[in-house]
């Protein structure tokens, strides 16, 4: 039944759509589909065109208004499109409705992140983490999702075995999802049995918005070969190693990337993955402040570790690719001047904000990051001191 998770296949055309509500921008909409569609390219498809409408509330029945389910549909006519992408979710009966108006492929948000999600699991636990939440997403809407029980009419005819069918899905689908639910939880033992023998080391953990640079700060810190690419959720198992500054030992992991409306049972299914975030000491908030979003971005963190109960540890705020805010902020024709009294307010405002805990790098270029191998050095240090007061072998 869920052969359909493998929802884009490679360079899939697809038009993406987004509804401006009550409580929102036409700007915030247009950056919420700027991610939409680089969420669409790590899946693999290639937007050709975005839709928006304005609604105090989405419809029950299509999600958009009738008009604007028109307007898509003659634009896709005779032009390949394979797939329509709502930024928000959407109910089975939904997919299911516009479906049949447009006769192509609807998938929300939800469904398309857990199809990026799918594709870059390689472990037991993360492909048991998505398979979990995918059942739990299919759960809710496998009504909407049978076509083949729509009778015209209703009343005789409607009754019989389809109902049956269903519950029989229904079941299948709760057996699967109790399944994963205990084989996680013995992968969790195994887990934090390896938690524990990690003794009494110090344990930092990278944190972050989805795309930040954090998987390419963990090799320059640890030296270690970890998967980093310019697309979204590149990692999705913690990796951690050990780490020595100035013979001072610390454990490093690097976790997954968070995002906005990041599904729910998505994050439920990843808590055991994000344990490294909950059992941590210090935490390593990384931020591309080159992004035109990237408050927003802190806010989803911040949100997010409030969740996992994470959000009252220390943290150091690293404001990565500073090279690129540059280019995206300062004129060539600027004064040197002028872009120091700029970096130097800039610096000023968010040490004030994270209380003296911030740092800005570039990991591509390396820049500044002895910096930062220096104050993680201090920060850690002072952690052991605090631990352990009576020994020097390893802090000094």
């Amino acid at each position: 039944m869920l052969d359909k998770r493998n929802v884009i296949e490679k360079e899939e055309k697809a038009v993406l759509v987004g509804l401006v509500q009550k409580d929102q921008t036409e700007q915030q909409v247009t950056e919420y589909l700027d991610e939409l569609a680089f969420l669409a390219e790590t899946a693999g498809a290639l937007t050709i065109k975005r839709f928006t409408q304005k609604l105090q509330h989405p419809d029950s029945r299509t999600f958009i208004g009738k008009g604007k389910l028109e307007e898509i549909r003659q634009y896709i006519q005779g032009k390949d499109v394979r797939i329509i992408i709502f930024d928000d979710e959407l109910t089975g009966a939904q997919i299911n409705n516009i479906e049949k108006a447009l006769e192509i492929k609807t998938i929300d948000r939800s469904d398309l992140i857990l199809d990026i999600f799918a594709s870059r699991a390689k472990t037991a636990q993360a492909k048991a983490q998505v398979e979990l939440a995918q059942y739990q997403y299919v759960l809710p809407r496998l009504r909407g999702m049978w076509k083949h029980l729509e009778r015209l009419g209703g009343g005789i005819g409607t009754r019989g075995p389809g109902e049956s069918e269903i519950e029989t899905d229904r079941r299948i689908v709760r057996d699967k999802i109790s399944l994963l639910r205990k084989r996680l939880a013995e992968i969790d033992k195994q887990a934090f049995t390896q938690r524990k023998d990690r003794g009494e080391f110090i344990r930092v953990a990278l944190v972050g918005y989805t795309n930040v640079g954090k998987s390419t700060i963990m090799n320059l810190l640890s030296k270690r070969e970890v998967f980093a690419e310019n697309k979204l959720f590149a990692t999705l198992d913690t990796t951690t190693g050990k780490v020595v500054f100035e013979n001072t030992p610390f454990l490093l992991s690097d976790t997954v990337g968070f995002i906005r409306k990041l599904p729910h049972h998505l994050v439920e299914s990843f808590k055991s993955t994000l344990d490294e975030v909950r059992e941590a000491d210090i935490l390593l908030h990384v931020v591309d402040i080159s992004h035109p979003a990237y408050e927003d971005q802190i806010g989803v963190v911040n949100k997010t570790l409030q969740e996992l109960n994470a959000f009252e540890k220390p943290v150091l705020t690293i404001f990565n690719k500073m090279d690129l805010y540059e280019k995206h902020t300062f004129d060539e024709w600027l004064e040197e001047t002028t872009k120091e009294e700029i970096l130097e307010d800039l610096k000023e405002r968010w040490n004030r904000e994270t209380n003296d805990n911030a740092i800005f790098i570039s990991a591509l270029e390396k820049r500044n990051i002895d910096g930062l191998r220096q104050t993680i050095l201090e920060k850690v240090r002072a952690m052991y001191r605090v631990r352990y007061p009576y020994r020097t072998d390893f802090i000094y």
